[in-house]
């Protein structure tokens, strides 16, 4: 079994999806754009969705692919940027940890630094520039 996490953006999803790509050295596995829909399947017909992502995959490991979208259509009228959900990413040691959390910080905001807790891990909180909340751990 297989955990994924699907984020919906703003408009934002390919520079977002980009910016992840380039954190963790990754390659996109599958982009789709709107307008690839066959016509009587579209869920929005504002042009500016039709260059935007309707779904998107970046393989970060063999067991975890972060998914994404632009929000369209029903999606849209009920969008909240940064909502109800977190990533959770544990990494093999403190280094790895704290080289991700610096560059996943880049423009966003720290809400707990990087630390030893009382659970045994070397972890920490932030939200990213695009509004998308992360909890790293390392084992201390």
């Amino acid at each position: 079994m297989t955990f994924h996490t699907y984020l919906a953006f703003d408009g934002q999803c390919e520079a977002a999806f980009k910016f992840y790509q380039s954190v963790f050295d990754a390659t996109l596995s599958e982009i789709k754009y709107f307008k690839d829909i066959p016509s009587d399947c579209k869920l929005d017909n504002d042009p500016h969705f039709m260059n935007k992502i309707m779904h998107i995959a970046l393989p970060i490991t063999n067991e975890f692919t972060l998914l994404g979208c632009d929000a369209a259509g029903p999606m849209k009228d009920s969008y909240q940027k940064g909502t109800n959900f977190s990533i959770s990413l544990n990494v093999e040691n403190k280094s790895q940890a704290e080289d991700i959390f610096g560059k996943l910080s880049e423009n966003g905001q720290v809400s707990s630094p990087m630390s030893e807790t009382f659970w045994g891990s070397h972890f920490g909180m932030l939200t990213d520039q695009f509004g998308i909340q992360w909890m790293i751990s390392a084992p201390k």
